[in-house]
């Protein structure tokens, strides 16, 4: 017989295969050996410092390269898992310690891994989680309620998140900082057509801005910096435009200031300027030498409005060459009183010495 409970069955018996009970507590799946199965690596999920470790790089080389589709195919090989949202909280994070350019940037990355990489509700999530995070952001970034506010109003606008996230969030926030950035958020979403005018939040990048809009910026920084004397100040604002093929423009604006103003504390302060920014490499030689070249070409038309253009002119020239910050060219360049040619016909080309009469 095949014997019963305790015995060791029929005989040929364990050349049969026996029936699987996957709710047998002893059954193992790992011990099949059949066609059925298929073995595959998991790959735990990232840990947050791990995400925001590889996140760094991509953001800052996205930044250099600015294709969002290459950072993507990047974003796309983390192993994220639920945590995908963290993703939008440390792009953001970086982008406040930077450039307006890089907020825009950043911007623009949101809204193409929108759907790609995350979707809505992780958009929102991450957002939620940067206010939270306010109160540490601001010890790094003092304006980080304003910019957060940018990065919200500018989310929406690109449908990235719901028209009413704003409405939501405030009333949820219990932080004097979110609600800042959520009244900053609605202010520019309130505006008459705001949502258009938010394509530019954070300013067209660089050189992209019209010219016209760069020279008053110049004019506003020089005259805030005359009424603050503030030099750290005006020099971010200098930075923050981010055009340094067009700092002469600053110089010419600069001198052309100081002629008009024919004060002696001007002549002082934009000369302390001029060489704070010179000695810091920001304005270069070749684009100082430019600036005032350039004064120099108009100086016909500047003396018909300030009859002392020519005296105050040599005068700041030769503070600004005891400053050291004018090359020996400029000097010999400078024209004379009434004169719109700088080398005289009877002279065999000489460059004539600055005689003022």
């Amino acid at each position: 017989g095949a014997g019963g409970k305790g015995v060791w069955g029929k005989l040929g018996s364990e050349l049969v295969e026996a029936d699987v009970d996957m709710n047998d507590p002893n059954y193992d799946s790992d011990s099949l050996d059949n066609g059925d199965i298929e073995l595959k690596t998991i790959i735990p999920e990232m840990s947050d410092e791990e995400i925001q470790k590889d996140t760094e790089p991509i953001v800052l080389e996205y930044f250099e390269h600015g294709d969002t589709a290459e950072a993507a195919l990047a974003f796309d090989e983390l192993n994220c898992g639920t945590k995908r949202y963290l993703i939008v909280v440390f792009a953001v994070e970086i982008a406040m310690e930077h450039k307006p350019s890089h907020r825009e940037m950043t911007s623009v990355l949101i809204s193409d891994l929108y759907g790609r990489i995350v979707t809505q509700k992780d958009i929102a999530r991450a957002f939620e989680g940067l206010l939270k995070n306010l109160p540490d952001l601001v010890l790094d970034t003092p304006d980080a309620a304003t910019v957060l506010g940018n990065f919200i109003a500018r989310a929406v606008a690109d449908d990235c998140l719901p028209p009413k996230f704003v409405q939501i969030c405030k009333d949820k926030v219990t932080c004097d900082h979110a609600r800042q950035a959520l009244s900053r958020a609605d202010t520019l979403l309130s505006m008459k057509h705001g949502l258009v005018r938010l394509d530019n939040v954070w300013g067209v990048g660089g050189g992209l801005r019209p010219v016209k809009y760069l020279t008053r910026q110049m004019t506003l920084l020089l005259q805030e910096y005359l009424s603050s004397g503030d030099l750290q100040e005006a020099t971010r604002c200098l930075l923050d435009l981010e055009v340094p093929h067009f700092h002469h423009e600053l110089v010419y604006e600069a001198v052309v200031m100081t002629i008009e103003a024919i004060n002696g504390h001007t002549e002082e302060l934009m000369c302390k300027l001029l060489k704070s920014l010179y000695a810091a490499i920001i304005i270069t030689p070749d684009m100082m030498e430019r600036g005032f070249l350039r004064v120099y070409e108009d100086m016909p038309d500047i003396c018909l409005d300030v009859p002392l253009a020519y005296t105050v002119l040599e005068r700041f020239v030769e503070r600004c060459q005891k400053g050291g910050f004018v090359t020996d060219e400029v000097i010999k360049k400078m024209p004379s009183r009434g004169r719109k040619r700088f080398v005289s016909e009877g002279d065999g080309g000489r460059i004539k010495s600055h005689d003022f009469v």
